[in-house]
């Protein structure tokens, strides 16, 4: 009886599986060959030296219990630009009948990674040999991203998802907190969201295949001329330390306006990785939300309007008196104006939702700031799980208040990006009106 019993038990936890979640991993080294320049900072005056640790792009492809397939693609780079996620999102719907709303290019936005083609271009003083590496490299990491998640549907096996949130606290609001001053002040100021969002994936045996973690803050303790994933990197790297049978996929939250300070060391890079893997590992460790394998997700790409772009005179002026990136951007704009090419009047902002059983994940293009996280979090929850820098990153996304306030994340850094003006006032209402259009798409009730 007890052996009948016991086969009856095992029966059904397999057929449990048969029914549940599966899930497969895969990951690539995508450290360029040779020295390349990297991306994030104005101030770099040539290529790479070498490399810290290598850099890597991950994959997490899950089916459901009902065959809807989906994969979450994290990165070591600054950000997937417009046509290449495009073009490497069309191969995944030829190839593998993966729809937009299905697949979530992440990247970590590490600013020790490599400059990509069509990215950015007017920061930095390229040659046409650099130019030429750089669109080698990119057309490169294009294939070993589709061939990743290829490598990762090959994989997929029965497991079981859990989700929760942890939290640490070494990001720091740049607006509202002066770098040079930090070590005086007794409190910290400005908008923050701590949260750790942590998802695992268990197979029936008890093994740990994936472990998916965020945050948001941006990868800038090293400014370095060597290659690495600064701090999220250094935290893939302790976890999978710990757990070697598993995969760690690191995905970057709401960071536009949040810093890790104090920076600009190694040593505190290896820190701040270390305390955002023991916030992982404690999580791991505690009960974690059981996940039901049903997957729901909505995709839009809203058109978000600019404002009037600057004047021929305005142009001229920026040419001859700002920093050299952005005399080079005045310098393009002014060529574009004289060949009659007409300016940019809006820009096709992607924003994603997915519900992994009862774990809501929003997902935004561009260099969101917090404040939208703690807004969809006071609509939706607490236990929401928030991405950015996903699919596209274009610039920064600011709220209403930064709009209103300017400083870099409202105004300067729309030139860093190339964009001929910055963000009309109507922006953040259209993102919110989106945001909620898509939650009714996958019954996500507001609290």
């Amino acid at each position: 009886m007890r052996k009948h019993l016991w086969l009856v038990g095992l029966f059904i936890i397999s057929t449990t599986f048969a029914k549940g979640w599966k899930a497969g991993v895969s990951k690539v080294v995508i450290t360029p060959k040779e020295a390349i320049w990297q991306a994030g900072y104005a101030s770099r005056t040539h290529a790479s030296e070498g490399k810290l640790h290598d850099l890597w792009a991950k994959a997490v492809a899950l089916e459901d219990e009902n065959g809807q397939r989906s994969v979450l693609v994290t990165t070591d780079m600054l950000g997937f630009p417009k046509a290449m996620s495009d073009r490497i999102r069309s191969q995944l719907q030829a190839r593998f009948g993966l729809s937009k709303a299905n697949v979530l290019l992440n990247s970590s936005h590490t600013h020790s990674g490599p400059v990509l083609y069509d990215a950015l271009h007017d920061i930095y003083p390229l040659n046409a040999a650099e130019e030429a590496k750089i669109n080698q490299y990119s057309r490169w990491l294009e294939g070993q991203v589709v061939e990743l998640i290829g490598n990762a549907l090959k994989n997929l096996e029965p497991v079981e998802l859990f989700s929760q949130n942890g939290v640490t606290r070494f990001q720091v609001n740049r607006r509202n907190n002066k770098e040079g001053a930090l070590l005086e002040q007794t409190e910290l100021k400005g908008p923050n969201d701590y949260a750790v969002p942590v998802i695992k994936a268990v197979t029936p045996k008890g093994k740990l295949k994936a472990i998916v973690f965020g945050y948001a803050c941006h990868p800038t303790v090293l400014d370095l001329y060597a290659l690495s994933g600064d701090y999220p990197g250094f935290a893939q790297i302790e976890l999978e330390k710990t757990h070697p049978e598993a995969t760690a996929l690191f995905f970057q939250g709401a960071a536009g306006d949040q810093n890790p300070l104090p920076r600009r060391t190694v040593s505190l890079a290896k820190q701040y990785g270390k305390e955002l893997a023991a916030a992982v590992e404690r999580v791991l460790e505690e009960p974690m939300k059981p996940l039901s394998a049903q997957f729901q997700s909505a995709y839009a790409e809203v058109t978000l309007p600019l404002s009037a772009p600057p004047t021929e005179a305005q142009l001229l002026k920026v040419q001859q008196t700002e920093a050299p990136y952005m005399q080079r951007w005045a310098t393009r704009l002014l060529s574009e104006m004289k060949q009659g090419k007409p300016f940019v009047s809006s820009y096709p902002y992607p924003i994603q939702l997915w519900k992994l059983g009862e774990q809501a994940l929003f997902s935004f293009g561009g260099e969101l700031v917090i404040e939208y996280a703690i807004e969809c979090k006071k609509r939706y929850g607490t236990d929401i799980f928030v991405a950015a820098y996903s699919n596209d990153v274009m610039g920064y996304i600011p709220s209403a208040t930064i709009l209103k306030e300017g400083g870099y994340e409202g105004q300067s850094s729309q030139m860093v990006y190339g964009l001929p003006s910055v963000w009309d006032a109507s922006v953040p209402s259209l993102i919110y009106v989106e945001i909620d259009k898509l939650a009714k798409q996958i019954k996500l009730v507001p609290k």
